[in-house]
C-alpha cells in the first residue's frame, strides 16, 4: 500500500521519510490547518469510542426491555393517567415527529448525540497536546475575532482569527491558536509533530534518540519490499519494467509490439517464480470470471491479507517521543498563563465589541471596577484538584437539603465553598438528609438575583471560590454520602450584554429569539432559541459539562413554565387540556427538554432530573418512549402555597381537613414521582416571610402571650412537616435553616437596605440555645430517621380513611405505619377511636408533643403502647382508643399481631 495513502487515511501522524524532510520553519498555514483537523478528528474519535452509538442504542433497548417499553408510542402515557383528549394526543404525535426531525438535524452536524453534547471538549480555551493553546468560539454575526487579555497587552490584532488566517467555518465557529513561546536560547524542534504534553509528569523523549527510534519503527513495521518501495518509487517502476521486458526492453510504442493478455502475462510471471521461495512478498492469485476484456480481478491471498490486518501503527514508539511537563517547562513558557484575564474581541457590522467568552469556565463579573473578564484556569498538574471519593448510590427516598452557599455563613459577607464544606456539610449529614441542591451557583453578575439571571453557564460563581474549590465541596459531599444536585437555569438567561450572552456577536438572534419572543415579559431576561442546532449544542453541552467536570448527580430544572409557554407561564390555568397544546406552547422548548433527559440518562444512568413546573404539565415524569418528557421527579408547588394561605388568611378553627388531604393526595401527576416541600427558598428569599417568621415572630417583637404563640408555632411547624413528609410523594425538600425554624428571612444586598449583608446569613448559633429552635431540629432529625428505618416515602400511596373536619382529625395508614393528626387549636381528646384492620399492639415511634420537641408531654408512658379493641370503626374490624392532645401528631407501628 502506498505510504502516502496510509498517512492520509490515518488520524495519527505516521513518520515517513517524506514527512521528515519538513523543517519547522517551512511548516506554514496548510500544515497547521491539517494539524487542527487531526486534533478535532482525534477528539471526535475519542468521544465516539467512549460511548459509541451502537453501545448506547443497545443499552437503551436493554433498559426499555426491563421497563416494558419496547414499542415507541407518542401517546402511550395518556391511557395510563386517564387522559382522553383528542387534540392533546394529536399535539403529542406532532411533537414526536418534530423530535425526530430535530434529532436528524443534530446528527447531520454531529456524529451522534454524545458529540452534540460534548462541545466543551473543543469550544472555549483548551491546551493542545502539542505546545499550544486552542480557542474556539461561536459568533456567526461577527466579521473578525481576536483574543485580548493580560497575555498580549489587550491587543485586538496580535491573536486573531479572520478570513484567510484560520478564520471561521460555515457555521460561524472561530478558531484561534496561541503558540507557546520558546525560551531564550532554545531552538525549534526538528520535527514539527513533536509533542510536549503540558500535563504529563514524565519525559520519555529525553532519553530517546529520534533517528534511532524512527529506524526502529521502519524495521518493525514495514516489510522489506514495502520499505524499499517507499524509499524509491521510480526505482521500483524501473525494476518492474526490466523484469517484464528484460534489460533491453522496448523504448517506444512501435518497439513494444503486441502485448499478451493479462492472464497470459501473469502465468508467465508465475512460472518464473521459485516454488519454494522464502520471499516476504505478498502472494497474489488471479480469479478469472470469464470476462472478454483484458481486466482480471486480483486479490490478496488469505495469509498475506491476515498478516496485513494484524499490523498496527507504531503508536507505542510514537508515545515514546512525547516529552512531558519537565521538558515543556525547560523549553517553553505558556502563551497564556494560569490566572490570566482575557476577553474575546469581535468586529461586527455595528462596531467593535468585547465580550466574556460564552464557554469560559471561570469568570470575574466585576473586577476592581473594570469590565467583566474571563480567567484562564489551567493550574499546574501538581496543584489541580484530585478526586478522592466516589459518587454515593441513589437512596430509596430523597431527602433534599436546598441551600445557597453565599448566605450559608454567620458573618455579614458572601460565604465561600470552603466555609460551606467545613461548616455546613457536617450539619446536613447530621440532620439526616442524603442530597443537597445548590442554587445560585452558576456565575451571575447580579448577586441580588439569587443566581437566577445567569451570565456564564459554564462557570461556577467566583464569589464563592475557584473551580477547584467547588470540586472540593462536591468531593466532600460525596464523602459524607450526600448527592449533589444543581439548580440549573436554562429557561432564561441574563440580559446583560457585557458578560452575558445577550447581543453576544452584535446580532439580536445569536442565542436568543429575536423580537418580543426573545424577552421574558416580566423578569427582563432573555429566552433561548431552542430550535437552533447551535443553541442546542450549547445547552446540552452545558448539562454534560457539570456532570463530567464536577461530578454533579442531578439537576433541578428551574421554572420550566418560563420556557414551555410563549406567555412565560403568566396566564390563568384552569386545568383544561387545551391549555397544554394551544398556540402558546413552545414546541422547541419541549423537544430540548426531551433531548436533555435522553442525553443525561445516557451519560450517567443514575442521574436525577427534577422538573419545576407550576402548571402541572401532563407527562413530565413519563418515559420518553411513551410520550413523556423523561424527568425523574416533578415538584408539587401547590402544597407550599396551601400552607401559606392557611397560615396567613385562614383562622385555625376554619382549617379544612378535607382540603389539606385533597391537595396532598389528589394530583393529576404520578405521586410516586412527586417531590414535596412545606417551604423552600421562595418563602425565605423572594420578599416574603419564612413560615417560622410568620408563626414564631421576631425575637425583638413584644407579644402579649408569647408562650402561647411559640407553642402554637412550634406545634404547627412540626405537624405541617410530618403530614407533608409522609402523606404523599416520594421525595422531600427543605431549605437551609428551616429544619430548625430560622426566624428571619433572607435579604440580599439591595439599594433598599443600603447593600447590607446583615440579613444574607443563617444564624446557626440558634441550634445551641437549647430552646425552641434546637427542639425543632431534634424533631426534624427524628422525622428523617423515621423514613430511614421504616422507608415510609417509598411505600406507595397511603390509605386515608379517617378525615373529621369538625374535630380536625386526620388518620391514614402507610404500610404497617399508622399516622394520626389532631389539628384542633383547643380540643384534646381521650379515647378517640381510630379504626385499624390488623388486631395487635401498636407502639408510638414518633410523637410531636414530646418535651424534647418542645411539646407539652401530655401522653403518659403506658399510653405509648396501645392494644386494639374488637370494635368496627372506619370500616375496619378493629380500632384503637387513643389520647390526642391538641395540635399534635402521633405515629404508631404495629409491633405484635394478635390472632383471634
Amino acid at each position: 500500500m502506498s505510504n502516502s495513502i496510509l498517512a492520509s487515511n490515518s488520524l495519527f501522524p505516521i513518520p515517513c521519510t517524506e514527512r521528515l524532510s519538513f523543517e519547522p520553519a517551512k511548516v506554514g498555514l496548510k500544515t497547521r490547518t491539517i494539524a487542527l483537523g487531526r486534533s478535532l478528528g482525534v477528539r471526535r474519535l475519542r468521544l465516539k469510542c467512549n460511548f459509541s452509538g451502537k453501545e448506547r442504542t443497545a443499552k437503551k433497548q436493554q433498559q426499555q426491555r426491563k421497563s416494558g417499553e419496547d414499542a415507541i408510542d407518542p401517546v402511550g402515557f395518556l391511557s395510563k393517567v386517564g387522559i382522553s383528549d383528542r387534540a392533546f394526543a394529536q399535539f403529542l404525535r406532532e411533537r414526536y415527529k418534530a423530535l425526530k426531525d430535530r434529532r436528524f438535524d443534530l446528527c447531520s452536524r454531529f456524529t451522534d448525540m454524545n458529540e452534540a453534547s460534548s462541545g466543551y471538549e473543543i469550544l472555549g480555551m483548551h491546551r493542545h497536546r502539542q505546545h499550544r493553546v486552542d480557542f474556539m468560539e461561536w459568533a456567526p454575526g461577527s466579521r473578525y475575532c481576536a483574543l485580548v487579555g493580560d497575555f498580549n497587552g489587550w491587543s485586538p490584532t496580535e491573536n486573531s482569527a479572520r478570513e484567510g488566517y484560520f478564520g471561521h467555518d460555515d457555521f460561524g465557529y472561530w478558531f484561534i491558536i496561541l503558540e507557546d513561546k520558546l525560551r531564550d536560547g532554545e531552538e525549534p524542534d526538528e520535527f514539527y509533530f513533536q509533542e510536549y504534553n503540558y500535563v504529563d509528569d514524565y519525559d520519555k523523549g529525553d532519553s530517546v534518540n529520534v533517528d534511532e527510534l524512527l529506524q526502529k519503527i521502519d524495521d518493525d513495521y514495514w516489510e522489506p519490499e514495502e520499505k524499499w518501495y517507499r524509499n524509491s518509487r521510480l526505482e521500483f517502476v524501473a525494476k518492474l519494467y526490466e523484469e517484464v521486458f528484460g534489460p533491453n526492453g522496448p523504448q517506444t510504442m512501435e518497439e513494444l509490439g503486441e502485448i499478451p493478455d493479462a492472464e497470459t502475462r501473469y502465468r508467465q510471471w508465475k512460472e518464473k517464480q521459485p516454488s519454494n521461495s522464502d520471499t516476504k512478498k505478498p502472494c497474489y492469485e488471479v480469479i478469472d470470471h470469464g470476462k472478454v476484456y483484458d481486466i482480471e480481478s486480483v486479490i490478496l491471498d488469505p495469509v498475506s491479507k491476515e498478516k496485513f490486518r494484524t499490523k498496527k501503527p507504531p503508536l507505542a514508539y510514537w508515545i515514546e517521543m512525547r516529552k512531558g511537563r519537565v521538558a515543556w517547562l525547560k523549553k517553553y513558557f505558556p502563551s497564556i498563563c494560569h490566572g490570566s484575564r482575557y476577553r474575546v474581541y469581535f468586529n461586527t457590522p455595528n462596531g467593535a465589541l468585547e465580550r466574556v467568552p460564552a464557554w469560559a469556565t471561570y469568570v470575574l463579573p466585576v473586577a476592581d471596577g473594570e469590565k467583566s473578564c474571563a480567567v484562564h484556569w489551567e493550574p499546574p498538574p501538581e496543584d489541580a484538584y484530585k478526586w478522592k471519593n466516589i459518587r454515593p448510590k441513589i437512596p430509596k427516598a430523597l431527602h433534599i437539603y436546598e441551600c445557597h452557599v453565599g448566605v450559608s455563613g454567620v458573618e455579614a459577607k458572601v460565604s465561600s465553598f470552603n466555609d460551606f464544606a467545613i461548616k455546613v456539610l457536617p450539619h446536613i449529614k447530621e440532620a439526616g438528609y442524603n442530597a443537597i441542591q445548590l442554587m445560585g451557583l452558576v456565575e451571575h453578575r447580579d448577586y441580588s438575583s439569587v443566581g437566577y439571571k445567569v451570565t456564564n453557564f459554564f462557570a461556577v460563581s467566583s464569589r464563592y471560590g475557584t473551580p477547584d474549590d467547588f470540586k472540593r465541596l462536591v468531593d466532600e459531599a460525596h464523602g459524607h454520602g450526600l448527592l449533589v444536585f444543581l439548580d440549573i437555569v436554562h429557561s432564561y438567561a441574563s440580559a446583560d450584554e457585557q458578560c452575558g450572552l445577550s447581543l453576544f456577536d452584535g446580532s439580536n438572534d445569536c442565542y436568543f429569539y429575536s423580537g418580543k419572543r426573545g424577552h421574558h415579559k416580566h423578569w427582563g431576561t432573555r429566552i433561548f432559541k431552542y430550535g437552533d442546532v447551535d443553541v442546542l449544542h450549547f445547552l446540552l453541552s452545558n448539562l454534560k459539562w457539570w456532570v463530567v467536570e464536577y461530578l454533579i448527580d442531578g439537576f433541578n430544572f428551574h421554572s420550566l413554565s418560563s420556557m414551555m409557554y410563549t406567555h412565560n407561564g403568566f396566564a390563568t390555568f384552569t386545568g383544561e387540556m387545551e391549555e397544554y397544546c394551544n398556540q402558546y406552547i413552545d414546541k422547541d422548548a419541549f423537544i430540548y427538554l426531551i433531548l436533555a433527559n435522553e442525553m443525561l440518562h445516557d451519560v450517567h444512568p443514575e442521574i436525577i432530573t427534577i422538573a419545576e413546573d407550576t402548571t402541572f404539565y401532563p407527562g413530565l415524569c413519563e418515559p420518553i418512549s411513551q410520550g413523556g418528557l423523561g424527568f425523574d421527579y416533578w415538584v408539587n408547588v401547590s402544597v407550599s402555597q396551601m400552607w401559606l394561605w392557611l397560615l396567613e388568611d385562614v383562622p385555625d378553627h376554619d382549617w379544612d381537613m378535607n382540603k389539606i388531604v385533597d391537595v396532598l393526595v389528589k394530583n393529576n401527576q404520578r405521586s410516586d414521582k412527586m417531590l414535596l416541600y412545606v417551604e423552600n427558598h421562595i418563602q425565605s428569599i423572594s420578599g416574603g416571610k419564612s413560615f417560622a417568621e410568620i408563626l414564631l415572630g421576631k425575637r425583638e417583637e413584644k407579644i402579649f402571650d408569647k408562650d402561647e404563640m411559640l407553642s402554637r408555632g412550634s406545634s404547627l411547624l412540626k405537624m405541617m412537616k410530618l403530614i407533608t413528609f409522609t402523606l404523599s410523594g416520594s421525595a422531600y425538600v427543605n431549605f437551609m435553616g428551616n429544619e430548625f425554624g430560622h426566624p428571619y428571612r433572607i435579604e440580599f444586598p439591595l439599594p433598599s437596605n443600603n447593600y447590607s449583608y446583615a440579613h444574607a446569613i443563617r444564624q446557626w448559633h440558634l441550634l445551641m440555645d437549647g430552646g425552641i429552635h434546637s427542639n425543632l431540629f431534634n424533631f426534624d432529625k427524628d422525622m428523617m430517621r423515621l423514613d430511614e428505618s421504616e422507608l415510609i416515602l417509598s411505600k406507595g400511596p397511603p390509605n386515608v380513611y379517617h378525615v373529621n373536619d369538625s374535630l380536625k382529625v386526620i388518620s391514614y395508614i402507610k404500610g404497617a405505619i399508622l399516622f394520626v393528626f389532631n389539628f384542633h387549636p383547643e380540643m384534646s381528646y381521650e379515647l378517640y377511636h381510630i379504626g385499624v384492620e390488623e388486631a395487635g399492639e401498636y407502639q408510638i415511634i414518633l410523637n410531636t408533643d414530646e418535651g424534647k420537641y418542645g411539646g407539652h408531654g401530655m401522653l403518659r408512658g403506658e399510653e405509648y403502647l396501645q392494644r386494639t379493641l374488637n370494635k368496627r370503626v372506619d370500616g375496619h374490624r378493629n380500632c384503637l382508643a387513643l389520647t390526642l392532645p391538641r395540635r399534635s401528631a402521633q405515629v404508631y407501628k404495629l409491633t405484635r399481631i394478635l390472632r383471634v
